[in-house]
């Protein structure tokens, strides 16, 4: 051990004692600092561990309040599972009973071929019978469930008889009136209704019957015989959906128009059953039908009640063997042509002027000739014409005469007084058919008649209401 420093510590020394009392109170002042950091060390850890403490506390409440509601939603989840599954048992249930098929035929323009028709009615029932078969093998084809085939025709069954024994497949246009009968006799779900000449009636009733089979649960699906009208369009693009259109379908006779193909829908055809051409007048039932003319009469104006323009001469490929007394009256009178029941459209006379400033207007420039000729446009903003324009007179004539360009769905069938659309082509001139892209069929000419453009043919699909402007702009 060292010694002390006897210097350093000479008791005889009086400040060797202060200097101890002074080195006494720094060493106390430096405890004393020691214990305050001790001491507040202390209060610091103790505040930390009371923050955690709470914090802890309210984490675990809310975790409990956690696992009650989880609790809880589990249970709910498990009710709610239970009912769903008991909601699918007995909607599971449902479609394998009382489910049907609902067949709605436009009998006008949809028609059973003649070898089912003349057989009166046991064609009918055959028809019925053939129907349905085709039906199920097409939408129930697995057989795992029984679906009944409900077939609604409505139609002018007098108007369709006498068109039928024009046309030369019946003789006697009361067979068509024995056929339905037979239809009618064959089944409980098939139905063939005469409406008359009414056809909005029968389009309404068609309608009607779709939206509410369309609304159906038990439905399993609604097929529609209307191809060759254009005017269920917009009807059916209004009422079907994404979620409704698988369960809609076109039976097709003849081909589908345009307007309808444009739709998406399913289309399909029977070819054993309809017919897939429209029905016409043969040659010799227009010459049966000819009304006599006046040896004076040089135009067609002396027949019908419109004022017409005088007939196209008929130009015969073999010159017929005369007699003087025929060559007369071939001189004095020219035998009229009829291009059916119809007859002759009323003439219009456009100015080449005012014909010629609205060729030129293209695309969506181009009007609509719907919304002047017949009222508002039903396309509405998906029509691709324009409807903001006020037309003069003689405009509307040009539109009017555009319009009539386009060959009608029905031709001569047509029964609609105010239809827009031509039932012959009202564009030979001396003998030519001036059209270079004709939409009319070969015999909705003048006999004889020569072509501009390609030569049509008797059997063209029906695209005339494709699109009304298309084909003179």
């Amino acid at each position: 051990m060292d010694q002390p420093d006897p210097t350093r510590y000479n008791p005889a020394k009086p400040d060797n004692l202060r200097a101890f009392a002074v080195r006494y109170h720094e060493s106390r002042q430096h405890h004393a600092s020691d214990e305050l950091l001790i001491r507040d060390l202390i209060k610091y850890s103790d505040s930390v561990e009371s923050h955690f403490h709470h914090e802890v506390n309210v984490l675990e409440k809310k975790i409990s309040d956690l696992q009650l509601d989880l609790n809880a939603s589990e249970r709910v989840r498990r009710d709610i599972q239970a009912k769903l599954n008991n909601l699918e048992a007995k909607l599971g249930y449902i479609p394998d009973h009382n489910t049907y098929i609902a067949v709605l035929i436009d009998g006008n323009g949809l028609i059973f071929k003649d070898s089912f028709v003349r057989k009166g009615v046991e064609g009918g029932k055959k028809a019925a019978n053939e129907l349905i078969k085709a039906i199920n093998e097409k939408f129930n084809s697995t057989e795992t469930t029984s679906v009944t085939v409900f077939v609604t025709i409505l139609a002018n069954v007098s108007g369709l008889g006498k068109a039928m024994k024009r046309h030369g497949c019946l003789h006697d246009s009361n067979i068509l009136h024995d056929f339905v009968m037979g239809f009618n006799q064959a089944n409980v779900s098939t139905t063939f209704v005469d409406v008359g000449s009414d056809k909005e009636l029968a389009d309404a009733k068609i309608q009607d019957s779709f939206r509410f089979h369309l609304r159906n649960f038990n439905c399993k699906k609604a097929v529609l015989g209307v191809s060759h009208d254009a005017s269920y369009a917009p009807f059916l693009a209004n009422i079907i959906t994404d979620d409704t259109k698988e369960h809609v379908a076109i039976l097709e006779g003849i081909p589908t128009v345009t307007e309808i193909v444009a739709l998406g829908l399913r289309i399909f055809n029977v070819p054993r059953l309809f017919r897939y051409e429209k029905l016409s007048i043969k040659p010799q039932e227009i010459s049966r039908l000819t009304p006599p003319v006046p040896a004076n009469a040089t135009s067609w104006a002396s027949v019908v009640r419109t004022p017409v323009s005088p007939p196209p001469q008929i130009i015969l490929p073999i010159p017929l063997k005369t007699t003087p007394t025929s060559s007369r009256a071939s001189q004095t009178s020219p035998a009229p042509w009829i291009p059916g029941p119809r007859g002759l459209d009323p003439v219009i006379r456009p100015e080449a002027t005012v014909m010629d400033r609205l060729r030129k207007r293209k695309d969506a420039e181009r009007l609509c000739n719907n919304h002047f000729l017949r009222g508002p446009c039903t396309r509405g903003k998906e029509c691709n014409f324009t409807h903001d324009y006020n037309p003069t007179d003689e405009e509307k004539k040009v539109i009017a005469f555009f319009a009539r360009s386009n060959r009608c769905a029905l031709g001569q069938n047509c029964t609609n007084p105010d239809c827009i659309y031509g039932h012959h082509c009202p564009c030979v001139v001396n003998g030519m058919c001036v059209h270079p892209h004709c939409k009319f069929r070969l015999n909705e000419h003048p006999p004889g008649t020569s072509f501009r453009g390609p030569r049509p043919k008797d059997d063209i699909k029906d695209s005339s209401n494709e699109d009304e402007n298309k084909d003179e702009n």
